[in-house]
């Protein structure tokens, strides 16, 4: 870890995207890794991955923020049970799966660390191709973010949104992971299960697309 680097709060999810964002991030960054909680179905699975991602990465600070109120507003197939988790995405629709602007809570809470803690940015691993069924991944969505940072922190705060991923497809992500060395056997994708992907949701289907396509074999593959 250099510390001439400048630092970066990392939003991890303890998914597949954000591990390849944080893995980008390592290059250029002192890591600041941040994960948030806000009563997802695998949250405790996803909290166990995000502690092994930054263990990995060695990250100079780590945050594990609560953002229950994201869970009891509901609205969501990832935090209301009593709402199915899709198989499938619908071209076109927004999937139950979509946590109402959960994007922009979650870029608060990483904004408001990194002024405090003198970072220099905030990486996420936002993916431009979830963009038709997630309106909370489009470069627009981070651009008028990125303003809205700029109006609502100190004159002298100079905070970059940074989202490496967001025009490269799946596989293509699959693809700079792998050359960046990241530790896909550490992350986690399943919606609905905690001991085992479930290999049926939208999300399984969307990783298991992606290491086909992209001709590498997925560490979690099987189970």
């Amino acid at each position: 870890m250099d510390p001439v680097k400048p630092m970066a709060v990392v939003l991890a999810s303890g998914g597949m995207d954000s591990c390849v964002a944080a893995a980008w991030a390592a290059e250029r960054y002192r890591l600041a890794m941040l994960h948030v909680n806000y009563g997802q179905r695998t949250e405790a699975k996803e909290l166990a991955c995000f502690r092994r991602l930054a263990d990995h990465f060695r990250a100079a600070r780590t945050f594990v923020a609560e953002a229950p109120y994201l869970g009891l507003i509901g609205g969501s197939s990832l935090t209301d049970p009593q709402i199915p988790v899709p198989e499938d995405d619908v071209p076109g629709e927004v999937p139950s799966t979509y946590v109402p602007f959960r994007n922009a809570n979650l870029l608060a809470i990483a904004t408001a660390w990194a002024e405090t803690i003198g970072a220099s940015a905030v990486v996420l691993g936002a993916v431009e191709q979830d963009a038709p069924g997630y309106p909370d991944c489009r470069p627009a969505f981070y651009e008028a973010a990125a303003r809205l940072i700029e109006l609502g922190t100190r004159p002298e705060t100079r905070i970059r949104i940074e989202t490496p991923l967001i025009r490269l497809g799946k596989a293509e992500v699959v693809r700079l992971g792998t050359g960046l060395g990241a530790p896909f056997g550490l992350t986690w994708s399943c919606y609905r299960s905690e001991d085992r992907p479930c290999l049926a949701c939208a999300s399984c289907r969307r990783r298991a697309d992606a290491f086909h396509e992209a001709g590498v074999a997925d560490p979690l593959a099987g189970g």
